[in-house]
């Protein structure tokens, strides 16, 4: 970190802010048929994120509406430390942004209670007009990306020269992978770690977000 650059934090949501998937623990809940496979492609990337996750929520008949939003809420348990990586983060002037793969029905009404702007915060949109449900995109890859990620992270992190920032990145999964390769910090668990070490992308390992607050602490006294 230099003087010079200020710190933008880019932490993911499912897995991340919070302690379980909620994606896969709704369709692991609701089990329509053939839920498994979508998920092991998405894991393995042989589907792209928007394919898959919009495979697996059309699985599901808009009639079970309130029976999958009220589960989502209900069942998402935010990690230890979150409330205060955020007040960290107003304190050191740090940016802090939502990127999530998540949808609008759960990852909204969790993070009201955060006081996060929605404009800090980046997900993937829902239509429960017709039979099915479906995943809207308002947040899709630039002419930079092809990996028709739905959210992409990378997009949204492009908007911060490097130049003038030092990116961070918070995230455990799939959806954090690229991302991870343009981040000058990444704070790495589960399935991310394993990529880091695929791809050699230095990682500091977090399990809560005091984890994550001691190793921003320790990263700012080193430059002073």
């Amino acid at each position: 970190m230099t003087d010079s650059k200020a710190r933008v934090i880019f932490c993911d949501f499912d897995g991340t802010i919070t302690v379980n998937d909620n994606i896969v623990a709704i369709i692991r809940h609701f089990n329509p048929e053939g839920w498994k496979a979508i998920v092991d492609d998405i894991v393995a990337q042989r589907k792209t994120i928007r394919e898959g996750v919009g495979e697996l929520f059309r699985l599901l008949p808009t009639s079970m509406q309130k029976e999958v939003i009220e589960y989502a809420i209900g069942n998402a348990v935010i990690r230890e430390g979150f409330a205060e990586l955020l007040r960290f983060c107003q304190y050191e002037s740090i940016d802090f942004y939502v990127t999530s793969g998540g949808i609008d029905f759960f990852v909204y009404p969790l993070l009201e209670r955060f006081g996060i702007p929605r404009d800090h915060i980046y997900c993937n949109a829902s239509d429960f007009s017709g039979e099915r449900i479906e995943i809207t995109w308002p947040h899709p890859c630039d002419e930079h990306c092809a990996n028709d990620c739905g959210m992409c992270k990378t997009t949204i992190m492009r908007r911060f020269p490097a130049d003038r920032y030092e990116r961070i990145l918070i995230g455990d999964s799939v959806t954090d992978f690229e991302g991870a390769k343009q981040a000058d910090v990444v704070f790495a668990r589960s399935h991310l770690i394993d990529k880091c070490k695929e791809l050699g992308v230095p990682y500091i390992p977090y399990e809560s977000f005091y984890d994550v607050i001691d190793a921003l602490e320790e990263r700012t006294a080193a430059s002073i």
